[in-house]
């Protein structure tokens, strides 16, 4: 089973492109970025923002980065860094759902996304962001 990674996961207000191209220039490593377009995601986010960053993945050798703009939600400090946990299993991420969001908010349950995962999004009882991640095409690697 992976080890589960924790991963600073950054929202932007329509600029994350940008941002992430920065850091990349910055810390090098391989730059993935994924639009809204053409996903189950482009009916949440105004026609303006399809071409926005649904996720980004910024990896070198020793740093994880994510982002994404924040389509139709209002970006503020204080929600504007998020952490992601990405799990190694249904069990683990059951459990780390069921522990991290008592007494805290859910803002998209836990279950099964079109991108072939098993994903949730909460903030914990002291405030803090979180995304849950179990990429089930990597199961068993």
């Amino acid at each position: 089973m992976k080890t589960p990674q924790l991963t600073p996961y950054l929202i932007f207000k329509d600029n994350c492109r940008a941002a992430m191209q920065f850091y990349q220039q910055c810390l090098g490593g391989q730059l993935d970025i994924q639009t809204f377009t053409g996903t189950p995601a482009a009916e949440h986010v105004p026609a303006d923002a399809q071409d926005g960053v649904l996720h980004a993945r910024l990896e070198n050798e020793n740093i994880v980065l994510f982002g994404s703009d924040a389509g139709s939600q209002p970006v503020m400090e204080g929600n504007n860094v998020a952490l992601s946990l990405n799990c190694g299993s249904d069990e683990e991420i059951e459990s780390y759902y069921a522990r991290l969001t008592e007494g805290g908010n859910v803002t998209m349950p836990l279950a099964d996304t079109f991108w072939s995962a098993k994903f949730a999004m909460f903030t914990d009882q002291f405030g803090i962001s979180w995304m849950l991640n179990y990429d089930k095409n990597e199961a068993g690697q």
